[in-house]
């Protein structure tokens, strides 16, 4: 069932997704060669309970860390480690709140130092879907829309287009319903309505669409090893558009 948030709810969600906002402006100030995955978390870690939240992965289905951090060809659900990041990686940086009992989700590709020219159009192109996604959920159309205009983005630049996970609801939950695909499949599609809150999240990758899930039970790579990026804000329907509750503040 799809949870329609009053207008209370809206304003909780709404300053969940702003500490969000404000953590990737902390992140993005770390990112940069030898930094490790798992530095960033405990930074983010910090930074969330130092704002009176709760990371809202952690521990979520058994889930180890704060953030999820995927590296290169990880595809989403990275665990964050020691390692330190080299010139050249992508990290898809995945990080959940909850504050005051309030969701909110978001996630960010970031080049370490000068991303490679294939690395940085597969960097724009999903920054694109997401766009292209919102602009389509402004017109107050169906979850299909939003799916379509993340696929063909993605598939007329060459890449291959996540089928296995998805965007959702968010809000109340880490995860609701109605899930939002990336690609236009069978399945329900609901129109969008006053008070649906999603998360939008285009996965795309340089070659094959497929995945497979790694013996951590966790971290879902590319099936051919090559790179992935993945860009998500949480944004809300209201009366004459919408509202993106994850975009930077400053």
């Amino acid at each position: 069932m799809i949870k329609l948030k009053n207008r209370s709810q809206l304003e909780g969600i709404r300053r969940s997704c702003g500490l969000l906002a404000d953590l990737f402006d902390e992140i993005g100030a770390m990112i940069r060669p030898g930094i490790s995955t798992g530095e960033i978390d405990a930074r983010a870690a910090e930074f969330i309970r130092r704002g009176g939240g709760e990371p809202a992965f952690f521990g979520y289905m058994g889930y180890p860390a704060s953030i999820c951090a995927s590296v290169n060809e990880v595809v989403i659900h990275g665990i964050p480690n020691p390692r330190p990041l080299r010139e050249g990686d992508l990290v898809g940086i995945d990080i959940g709140i909850i504050l005051d009992g309030f969701y909110s989700d978001r996630a960010y590709t970031y080049a370490i130092g000068e991303p490679s020219s294939e690395n940085r159009r597969l960097m724009e192109v999903t920054q694109r879907c997401l766009d292209l996604a919102i602009k389509s959920a402004e017109k107050g159309t169906r979850i299909k829309d939003i799916s379509r205009a993340v696929f063909e983005c993605a598939d007329e630049a060459g890449f291959g287009v996540v089928r296995d996970y998805c965007g959702h609801g968010v809000g109340l939950d880490v995860h609701e319903e109605p899930q939002v695909p990336n690609y236009v499949g069978r399945g329900p599609n609901p129109r969008l309505k006053p008070g649906m809150v999603l998360a939008i999240e285009p996965m795309i990758n340089l070659g094959t669409h497929e995945v497979e899930v790694l013996e951590d039970e966790w971290t879902v790579v590319t099936r051919d090893r090559r790179n992935s990026a993945h860009y998500e804000h949480t944004i809300a329907v209201v009366d004459g558009g919408v509202e993106v509750l994850t975009a930077p503040r400053t």
